[in-house]
């Protein structure tokens, strides 16, 4: 880990746990951990391997937002990641660091080494060991227990009792340490968790029996202690390994990263650095088959690079010199030089991560509820046992009875499966949509996207490629070319980009001009010998016969020679009128709005389906037109370029931009795109769909099994060990119907597909 760090190793507790006031030994978060967002204001990240679930997250969020100067903090349940936004003048890291511990958790500065696949086995093998302890115990003590159950009585019940606690005790003292620590933990720092009622339930089960044991009782429960704790531990592991497959795609995306670069150093050598050291303007060598280590423009080579961890695309793009390359991309044929433009912390790659954490606990009205649930079982569940308990005692229970039936209920009303119906979805939508090459930023907008009922887009951009393209120019053999490839290469213009990449294409070598100037607005101007050489809007390059025409155009001319005029045209998307279809036909209504000629607008809107429609439409006039739909009660998605569509994006009730790599910290969009097809829209709303109604569904069993758990618990039909396999199967069935995402989406997908209607309109 960077810095100078220095901090105990984390005890592998489950959930809740806390840590001994520290001493005072000065700073203990490194200021490498700390990322300035504004003059003022920082941003830390906090690892906290013992957070396991929505009460958790909820703790933790509310003691650090309790504290003066924190604007903004965030707890994510798959990565154990705690961010936080805060004023530096009201407080700084430490203290941060500290108000976590002070509530109950263990916590460090984050590290992105944290969240290496070893971390997460070691984490797997003490569960394991843990669960093979306890099943070992369960199906010894278990053939003992027959022997009782089949009318062993006496000093031969008595017998098997007490092999029975020479098994089970030990057993339960080692296989129980996580929930036991965890317990004792939260009980020290004065706070309830889910594994207060279940250590709990451990413990006075076992101690009844022991007591039952040594008074020669007829009855012992150490079948049920050690069968609670295999079956709690069968839940928590199966749900840690599932958690697994649903993995965060940001720790997906981590192992994407290069640990190490080849730096090319002043006097020519090459040495390998470890990333962190890399700073921008440094020289970087990426052989053929290696990914590359940081962001780039190239220097020198030629090759293709494997982008679909961006793009979706898995086709390669060829790359040359001038061309810029990102960190985690792959390089698949040629060796490379680039110079760096970016540092470790500040690539796309981890601009990515950031923004997919941060969707996996976003603040939706699920997530609100969740945690407000939360918040209020602990007490709850200790109140409804010993309700349970009086009431036994109550109506002529034995006190053995009462305690059985308080234990029962203690152990089946946790909750595991509400804490998970949000999370667990989120944390896979979000993945899901990654890999199609669309980044979630907040977790609430696949609940805002689920409910629209109109889509409005922009035009340039977002359904054109806003790539212009060479539609009319003069002959190939023409002395225009030289000259306009010539003027084209000291222009960073669309249009001359896209003239000079028609002009490499083609083989042509620009002229040798000197002096050029370029004329903001107008054009460049430069001299080929004694000549004057012009190439910009009409008029500038001398006059022509010719009128202007509806596409963009660019007219050069060369001093005695008639001006030459190379036009343009902005290509739709291949995929946009069967997308503005489909959405059509599921019952959306779509909209353009453009602030481009009315000419080109219609053109664009035609060609895609669309029938509303508003050009020269100034970004402020944009915003309007989103607010006056807002109070007409729509609820619209705004699919727009995230830069000069910002104020449209951020007045629309959830937005989503096709976003170019140098956009993604910028766009004020809740959901960005990188792939080169429109559907990502489609995607990314059928996923919605799908997520909200998994979500709710979630909710409709956890509810349903408290319903039916608590009463039969209070009842005493219940027994701890069925308690236990009842907890663990809710959770389970939660997480598990969480993972059915991707396979309902795609089902959803397929059925909008083969409506006649839309069909027909494709065609």
């Amino acid at each position: 880990m960077a810095g100078n760090l220095s901090l105990p190793a984390l005890a592998p507790a489950a959930c809740c746990a806390v840590a001994p006031a520290p001493l005072d030994l000065g700073p203990r978060v490194d200021a490498s951990f700390i990322r300035v967002l504004e003059p003022g204001m920082a941003h830390v990240d906090f690892l906290v391997p013992e957070m396991h679930c929505a009460g958790c997250m909820s703790k933790i969020e509310a003691a650090l937002r309790d504290r003066d100067g924190v604007a903004h903090a965030r707890a994510n349940l798959t990565t154990h990641r705690v961010g936080v936004d805060f004023a530096e003048k009201d407080c700084d890291a430490d203290q941060l660091l500290a108000a976590i511990e002070r509530c109950g958790y263990r916590a460090r500065p984050f590290d992105a080494a944290a969240l290496d696949a070893s971390a997460e086995d070691k984490t797997a093998s003490r569960l394991l060991t843990s669960l093979a302890v306890a099943g070992f115990a369960a199906g010894n003590v278990m053939l003992l227990s027959v022997s009782v159950w089949s009318g062993a009585d006496g000093a031969t019940r008595d017998l098997f009792h007490w092999l029975s606690a020479l098994i089970a005790l030990p057993c339960i003292a080692y296989a129980g340490q996580p929930f036991f620590r965890s317990a004792y933990r939260a009980l020290k720092a004065g706070t309830l968790n889910m594994d207060v009622p279940i250590s709990l339930g451990v413990i006075l089960a076992s101690a009844m029996s022991l007591y039952e044991t040594a008074t020669s009782g007829q009855h012992a429960w150490f079948d049920a202690s050690v069968g609670l704790l295999f079956f709690l531990l069968l839940g928590r592991y199966l749900d840690h390994r599932m958690r697994g497959i649903a993995k965060s795609a940001a720790a997906q995306l981590l192992s994407l990263s290069a640990r190490s670069a080849m730096r090319l150093e002043a006097d020519g050598r090459a040495a390998h650095v470890p990333i962190s050291e890399i700073a921008i303007d440094d020289l970087i060598q990426v052989a053929a088959g290696e990914r590359v280590p940081i962001d780039g423009r190239i220097t020198q080579g030629l090759s293709e690079v494997d982008r679909s961890m961006l793009t979706g695309e898995a086709d390669p793009e060829r790359v040359r010199v001038g061309d810029r390359v990102y960190a985690g991309t792959l390089n698949l044929t040629g060796s490379l030089v680039l110079r760096a433009t970016a540092v470790a912390k500040d690539t796309l790659l981890a601009e990515i991560v950031r923004l997919m954490e941060a969707a996996e606990r976003g603040d939706s009205d699920f997530v609100r509820l969740a945690d407000r649930a939360a918040r209020l079982y602990s007490p709850a569940v200790h109140i409804l046992a010993l309700a349970t308990l009086l009431g036994w005692l109550a109506l002529g229970g034995g006190w053995h009875e009462s305690l059985t039936a308080a234990l029962a209920v203690l152990i089946i009303t946790c909750p595991c499966a509400l804490g998970l119906a949000v999370p667990a979805v989120q944390v896979v939508a979000s993945g899901y949509l990654l890999r199609r090459g669309i980044m979630l930023k907040d977790g609430g907008a696949l609940e805002r996207l689920a409910m629209i009922d109109t889509v409005v887009f922009d035009k340039t951009g977002t359904l054109t490629r806003g790539e212009p393209q060479l539609v009319s120019q003069p002959g190939w053999s023409s002395p225009a070319w030289p000259v306009a490839a010539a003027l084209a290469q000291a222009s960073r213009h669309p249009l001359s980009r896209a003239l000079q990449a028609a002009a490499a294409a083609r083989g042509i070598e620009p002229a040798q001009l000197t002096d050029i100037v370029e004329t903001p607005g107008f054009g460049l101007t430069g001299r080929l010998g004694g000549r004057l050489a012009r190439m910009g809007r009409q008029g500038f390059a001398g006059p022509s016969s010719s009128s202007g025409g509806r596409q963009p155009e660019l007219w050069v001319s060369l001093e005695g020679d008639a001006p030459s005029v190379f036009r343009f045209q902005d290509q739709l998307r291949e995929d946009a009128a069967a997308t503005v279809a489909t959405l059509n036909q599921a019952g959306l209504d779509t909209q353009l709005l453009s602030g481009d000629r009315r000419q080109s607008v219609s053109e664009t809107a035609s060609r895609a389906g669309i029938q509303d429609w508003r050009a020269e439409q100034t970004p402020a006039e944009k915003a309007a037109v989103l607010t006056e739909l807002r109070h007409q009660g729509r609820h619209v998605l705004m699919v727009g370029d995230g830069i000069n569509d910002a104020p449209a994006l951020a007045s629309a009730f959830v937005s989503m931009s096709p976003s170019s790599a140098a956009d993604v910290s910028q766009t004020a969009a809740s959901l960005l795109f990188t792939t080169q097809k429109l559907d990502a829209v489609l995607v990314a709303w059928r996923t919605a769909r799908v997520a909200r109604r998994i979500i709710i569904e979630n909710f409709a069993l956890a509810i349903a099994y408290n319903a039916i758990a608590v009463p039969i618990a209070m009842a005493g039909i219940a027994t701890p060990l069925i308690a236990a396999i009842a907890m663990s199967t809710s959770s389970i069935l939660v997480t598990a119907n969480a993972l059915r995402l991707p396979l309902a989406t795609r089902r959803l997908g397929r059925r909008i597909s083969e409506l006649p209607l839309l069909q027909e309109a494709v065609a």
